[in-house]
């Protein structure tokens, strides 16, 4: 809200309100005790309701702005009344009394000229701008802009100015917003103005959303919430627009939380409707997006209602579409959705809203469906505006409607153009973004792109159509800087401190103790480590089209050189094998992606149980029936490609599938076998530079039967090793000896955690060592051994990218990673390690050396022993 001031001496008061608001209210409150004249009193009061409005303590501010007005009719002139009714009309339609503010405003604007008009002019296109009419305000803001400047009223036309920054910014006027919001902020600066400093700083942030740009955005979010805080101020814009950057990067149910709970805090505050319909609606559109369709609803309608009573038809409309989304999501049968939806789409296209592309992308695949191919083609067409304007983000949702477009007119070509395009748009984005958490998420925005084309590959059953497609959108899944510069103190700080949280927290359990005070701490310090990940950009680089380059198979079937690639596709719910060899190039339907998930966690499970001895006399041969099955689910036909004697397989799955014991499928029991995310990740491990010294570095962790006769064998092997055991395995020591090693070894507890990937971790003396604690190398290991429990286990996220160590390391330097699928027995994994290094110091790849140690399991007959092996798989070279 803009601030609010006035000439004469008693004016500091009201400049104090948006600068130091405390310093504001005590001031006030001593010139009120002091029996002051009516002008005076009428700043007073207005300077209290001022802060006590931003507050979000609604009546109270209307209560003291009614005072105001009554000294200032007594004892004030004309631009006084006028101020203060300005001030007034603002505020009541932050509490959502529009129609009422509208009036006050309407009489103060009447009532004034020149500089207290320009000054009046501006709270009026504050109230404009909630309710959506975007072009008055503007011409609000230009009359209002004139009259300061030639008034030489500096600090309120860099009030004026950053208004209409956010004008500009809600309409997609980026350059407009951003010389706007350059001069507001130099203004505020030499005015000293720390709380308008503040908001100028939220401002940029939006600056920052708007040109695709979260990590930045985030960090101002960061910024501008400290320096409200300081001043005491509580300003739920910030959360309002913080969940809208979370969802931009695919995080909807942090942004739920998020909103949530500072609409719990507003509520208890007793907070304006107008910001609390806000926060409803950010809460609807996070839930919606979450898959939570009856909270969705829920705040879809409270939020709704709001804006009915409120008068701001622009976000009732906004609120209308999350309920509609909400009642298609659910299946609902309603015949007269589909014209709702569309008659929704063309009033938010008026509004300029910004979800106005994604209704009339919905309209357009409804229209599709009911077989409206001219309804569809003009929604459709409204849609793709998007791809040629605002962020990055929103661009390949344009493309998505482009490439629907021509779809439908049956253009194959031209969709498969749009596609391109839509995925080059996806991927710039995408590795603008350096923290992996927010790069896979926002990788959600080219599936759909991929998907129409890999649906049209499969429709003609052209096996390399499909392989070029798939790989170009898996390509750049791991060409990405690290999470973080590895010299950042604090983030180190703060791991160090949840490494320590972490392991009084295991001794508690232990001992049976009360632990939810560790748990709080555990919570603070994951959500500090998370959030300043997050705040890092990457470097600037241009997207690719991966090694295939959607198209041309030259590069990656000349690179094969002996090997047989199968790489695995999930369309419309089921997997296509396309193999590879030679250069043959075939398609094979699989099972589906369903039956595939349930076929892997059955092997997953029988395998773990063998592993440790609690299989049934006939584990061995239960095994192999579970691997015959899974081959049937995930290869078909495919397996006739890879079973006959021949070269190492190179397998690339979607990332729901990179757990598969692999070795289990009879096809690839006795092959070389290694895993990779995309079939140009793998040819791109191949080029890596060796290490100049052949350092190599041995680690024995905690708690590991086992584990230091496994380590004592590879010393003897590596006598220059650098090895690491008991007090010296600490998560600094480790992180120094494996930077740019050539070969390192951790043997060490490993637990893979769902609900944060990247906090997953390898146990050592000191505490977990997390994957951000491996995004903080400035060069991975060459090569990588864990012989510890799941460490190959990664969460799937959009368009088949990990959350894992694979996702760490990749991009850091690793080109090849032994890793468990499952929990390993761990005195059974040790003499296989030893005979694992025996083959790479013979000269095998991981793939060789791998197969080499199954042969010898298999050829012992010892059930765990063969359980063992098969629960490692080779990723990488």
């Amino acid at each position: 809200m803009p601030a609010d001031t006035d000439e004469g001496p008693e004016s500091a008061l009201l400049a104090l309100a948006l600068s130091r608001p405390a310093d504001a209210l005590a001031q006030a409150g001593r010139v009120l005790q002091a029996a002051p004249g009516d002008v005076a009193a009428s700043f007073a009061h207005q300077a209290i309701a001022v802060v006590l409005r931003d507050r979000g303590q609604m009546p109270d501010a209307i209560a003291a702005l009614r005072r105001a007005m009554r000294s200032a009719r007594r004892g004030g002139g004309p631009d006084r009344v006028a101020d203060v009714e300005a001030t007034l009309g603002a505020t009541l339609g932050m509490a959502g009394r529009t129609a009422e503010g509208l009036t006050s405003l309407e009489r103060a604007v009447a009532a004034t000229r020149g500089v207290a008009a320009g000054r009046v002019l501006l709270r009026r296109a504050f109230l404009l701008r909630i309710l959506g009419r975007h072009d008055d305000a503007l011409a609000d803001l230009r009359r209002s802009i004139a009259l300061l400047r030639a008034g030489g009223d500096t600090v309120w036309e860099a009030r004026a100015r950053n208004h209409r920054f956010l004008v500009y910014a809600e309409l997609g006027q980026a350059a407009r917003a951003d010389r706007d919001l350059a001069a507001a902020i130099r203004l505020f600066a030499a005015a000293g103005q720390d709380l308008e400093s503040a908001m100028a700083v939220h401002s940029r942030a939006d600056v920052a959303y708007q040109r695709g740009d979260l990590p930045a955005a985030l960090r101002l979010l960061d910024e501008a919430q400290a320096r409200h805080t300081a001043l005491g101020v509580f300003r739920p814009a910030l959360a309002i627009d913080r969940a809208a950057v979370l969802l931009a990067a695919g995080l909807a149910t942090e942004a739920l939380a998020t909103t949530e709970a500072t609409l719990h805090r507003y509520r208890a505050r007793g907070g304006d409707a107008t910001k609390r319909a806000e926060l409803l609606f950010g809460a609807a559109v996070s839930a919606q997006a979450a898959g939570l369709p009856d909270r969705a609803a829920g705040h879809a309608a409270a939020a709704g209602a709001l804006f009915a009573r409120q008068g701001r038809a622009r976000w009732r409309d906004r609120a209308a579409f999350v309920a509609l989304q909400v009642r298609l999501d659910a299946g609902a049968a309603d015949p007269g959705l589909p014209g709702r939806v569309s008659r929704l789409a063309d009033r938010l296209e008026r509004w300029r809203a910004p979800e106005a592309p994604a209704a009339h992308l919905l309209a357009g695949r409804l229209a599709v469906q009911r077989g409206r191919t001219a309804a569809a083609d003009r929604h459709f067409a409204h849609a793709a505006a998007a791809r040629h304007r605002g962020p990055s983000f929103g661009q390949a949702t344009g493309w998505l409607a482009q490439a629907l477009r021509a779809e439908a007119r049956g253009a194959t070509a031209a969709a498969l153009v749009a596609c391109r395009h839509g995925l080059r748009a996806a991927g710039e984005h995408q590795q603008a973004l350096a923290p992996p958490e927010l790069r896979v998420h926002a990788a959600a925005h080219g599936t759909a792109l991929a998907g129409i084309a890999q649906r049209h590959a499969v429709r003609r059953g052209d096996a390399r159509m499909l392989l070029g497609w798939s790989e170009r959108w898996r390509a750049g899944a791991l060409a990405v800087p690290p999470v973080r510069p590895p010299d950042d103190t604090d983030l180190a700080a703060d791991l160090a401190a949840l490494r320590g949280v972490m392991r009084r927290l295991a001794a508690g359990r232990a001992a049976g103790a009360a632990t939810e005070p560790l748990e709080q701490q555990r919570r603070r310090l994951e959500a500090a480590i998370r959030d300043r990940t997050r705040r890092t950009g990457a470097d600037a680089r241009p997207a690719t089209d991966g090694a295939a380059g959607g198209g041309d198979l030259g590069p990656l079937l000349d690179g094969l050189d002996g090997h047989r690639l199968v790489e695995l596709t999930a369309v419309d719910g089921r997997l296509y094998a396309v193999t590879v060899v030679g250069r043959r190039v075939r398609m094979h339907a699989a099972g589906t992606v369903a039956d595939a998930a349930r076929e892997v966690d059955l092997a997953r499970f029988a395998l773990g149980r063998l592993a440790h001895g609690r299989g049934r006399a006939d584990g061995g041969e239960r095994l192999r029936a579970v691997g015959r099955r899974l081959q049937e689910v995930l290869l078909g036909t495919a397996a006739a490609d890879l079973g006959d004697a021949g070269g190492p397989v190179v397998v690339v799955p979607p990332a729901r599938l990179h757990a598969v014991p692999w070795a289990l499928l009879p096809a690839l029991r006795c092959a070389p076998v290694v895993v990779a995310p995309s079939a140009a990740t793998w040819l791109r491990a191949g080029d890596r530079p060796m290490p100049r010294r052949r350092r190599v570095v041995l680690v024995a962790g905690p708690g590991l039967p086992g584990v230091e006769q496994e380590v004592a064998g590879l010393a003897e092997r590596y006598p220059d090793a650098r090895t690491l055991r008991g007090r010296e395995a600490t998560a600094e020591s480790v992180l120094a000896a494996l930077d740019g090693a050539w070969t390192a070894h951790l043997a060490a507890h490993g637990c893979f955690r769902a609900d944060n990937p990247l906090f997953s971790a390898l146990s050592l003396d000191d505490g977990p060592l997390t994957v951000y604690d491996l995004g903080r190398l400035r060069r991975a290991p060459r090569r990588l051994v864990l012989s510890s429990c799941e460490s190959a286990v990664a969460a799937p996220a959009a368009a088949d990218e990990l959350l894992g160590m694979v996702t760490a390391l990749v991009p850091l330097g690793t080109a090849s990673l032994l890793a468990s699928v499952v929990q390993v027995n761990d005195v059974a994994a040790a003499p296989l390690m030893v005979a694992f290094h025996d083959r790479l110091l013979a000269g095998d790849t991981f793939g060789a050396a791998l197969r080499s140690v199954r042969a010898a399991a298999d050829a012992g007959g010892d059930p765990v022993a063969v359980a063992t092996a098969l629960s490692f798989v080779a990723l990488g070279r």
